[in-house]
């Protein structure tokens, strides 16, 4: 389960001054009386951005891990979120889906493979913003950036949101 980590770092920072080390989950999100086990239960690096690692902890009664994620990094899908709001950028700017994904992944991988990785993120957005315009008690604002609006949002309404921004399970 993932759990926001509130942070005003960027990942560059971050990741410099190995801040997942300082990261603190007082308590199990299962059993906030305690009795449970649980512990500190390491830590993983995330593919994108590199050297960047993510604290974990585990509940030994629930069998459950949570992971604290920082406030840039999207959930579910490798990378930041500053990078899935330039995605959408750049294909709101291009005359085709096509065109943007080569923009954006060049000669990496190939167009078909660049356009269902740019696809992947902009549904990914259209499912966040269609979820937030269907809760009565979030007024979505077009303007507002998508990691201002991780940082913003509660951990309950992260909860019953969907990837990226959200921690709503699939």
């Amino acid at each position: 389960m993932q759990i926001p980590l509130r942070t005003t770092s960027s990942a560059e920072v971050y990741a410099a001054n190995e801040e997942w080390r300082s990261a603190r989950l007082p308590r199990c999100p299962l059993h906030p009386a305690g009795g449970c086990g649980f512990a500190r239960h390491g830590s993983y690096e995330r593919v994108t951005p590199r050297r960047l690692r993510i604290a974990r902890w585990y509940c030994r009664l629930g069998h459950r891990t949570f992971s604290l994620l920082p406030d840039f990094l999207a959930a579910r899908l490798p990378g930041t979120l500053a990078l899935i709001e330039h995605c959408v950028a750049v294909s709101a700017e291009s005359r085709s889906v096509e065109l943007a994904a080569d923009a954006l992944r060049g000669l990496d991988v190939s167009l078909s493979s660049a356009v269902r990785w740019l696809r992947r993120r902009l549904c990914a957005v259209r499912t966040v913003r269609e979820a937030m315009s269907s809760m009565a008690a979030i007024d979505l604002c077009v303007t507002t950036s998508i990691p201002v609006l991780r940082h913003a949002l509660s951990a309950d309404i992260l909860s019953r949101l969907p990837s990226p921004v959200g921690f709503k399970p699939p």
